[in-house]
């Protein structure tokens, strides 16, 4: 059933020798299980192996926010320092954290901010959070590994991969308990951003009290029910856009669409107030407007890099509306 990776994207025999080493007797495992192998094996990951991943540079897969230069800096450390001081906050006794970020160097260097200072959390560093703080993500929960599920004969089915012959191939495993009860029809994928979720837990829990801002895309869990039949989990590779999950593991990117509701009930849990998820586009002209207004009179008489980029992060056609920001206090 289902898809299975093409012979010219197969898997490596590193990844394959990975694989078998983790699956059930059987050689299956669950998709989020592949996932996490995929993305993040410390040998045999993709967000493990040294190679450049952003940008338009030959070889890469996908570009961010952050491909845009110094603006996208720019207005985060305006927007987020603004949701501070309108709190009643003062942005110099905040640490801003980046969790997770592509650039060992993070969104604000070279920018000028008014935070105490600016520090970043690579993947496999430990998160430890405490003081005043603004935490700050950049496609950081749609790289999570997802549960993926199917409704078949009047129930959820968790779907995961098993290998054959040298080959990796989509398998049904058996029934998930699906909590919410929710119904779809017969075939609807669900891909759940479980994984996502459990690290907004583990984000806020810790002893830290300031500004969560993630930005990121994802649905209402309405729209994922209901709008996605066929699920949300994507390939990147080379800049194009695939179905094949299963193709070249360990060698392309893959993420899936958080569920907002989800994160948006995890902050509450921990005592975060004024959850608001905005566009992106929304959210840099409510909080970053006399920046955007500054810069666009400045450059009026040209097309500039700089209104290059702010056209591309706030343009509804571009980034404007593909990314979502959560963003909430404690």
């Amino acid at each position: 059933m289902g898809s299975s990776s093409t012979d010219s994207a197969a898997p490596s025999p590193p990844f394959l020798a990975v694989f078998r080493a983790h699956a059930a007797a059987d050689g299956t495992m669950p998709f989020a299980r592949f996932m996490e192998l995929a993305l993040y094996h410390p040998e045999v990951g993709y967000y493990r192996r040294e190679h450049p991943r952003v940008g338009y540079a030959p070889g890469t897969d996908f570009y961010t926010a952050s491909t845009s230069g110094p603006v996208f800096g720019e207005l985060v450390a305006t927007a987020c320092a603004k949701r501070l001081r309108d709190a009643g906050r003062d942005p110099a006794a905040h640490t801003f954290v980046e969790i997770g970020a592509e650039n060992p160097a993070g969104v604000l260097a070279g920018v000028k901010h008014p935070f105490a200072q600016a520090i970043t959390l690579r993947l496999g560093q430990p998160l430890t959070l405490a003081g005043d703080c603004v935490v700050f993500s950049n496609e950081l929960f749609d790289a999570q590994p997802c549960v993926r599920t199917a409704f078949r004969d009047g129930q959820w089915r968790e779907l995961g991969v098993r290998e054959r012959d040298g080959r990796l191939e989509e398998v049904e495993l058996g029934a998930f308990e699906d909590t919410s009860q929710t119904l779809a029809p017969e075939g609807y994928r669900f891909d759940r951003s479980l994984a996502a979720t459990q690290l907004a837990g583990q984000l806020t829990a810790q002893p830290w009290h300031g500004l969560f801002v993630a930005f990121d895309y994802g649905k209402t869990l309405r729209q994922l029910t209901t709008e996605t039949s066929a699920g949300t989990v994507r390939a990147y590779y080379r800049h194009t856009q695939s179905n094949d999950l299963l193709a070249r593991p360990g060698e392309q990117d893959l993420t899936c669409h958080i569920c907002w509701d989800w994160l948006e009930a995890a902050l509450a849990r921990q005592g975060f107030t004024g959850v608001v998820l905005d566009s992106q586009e929304s959210f840099f002209i409510r909080q970053a407007g006399e920046y955007i207004a500054a810069a666009s009179a400045a450059d009026a008489a040209h097309l500039t890099r700089r209104k290059l980029s702010l056209l591309q992060l706030l343009h509804p056609g571009q980034m404007g509306q593909k990314f979502q920001v959560l963003h909430a206090l404690r």
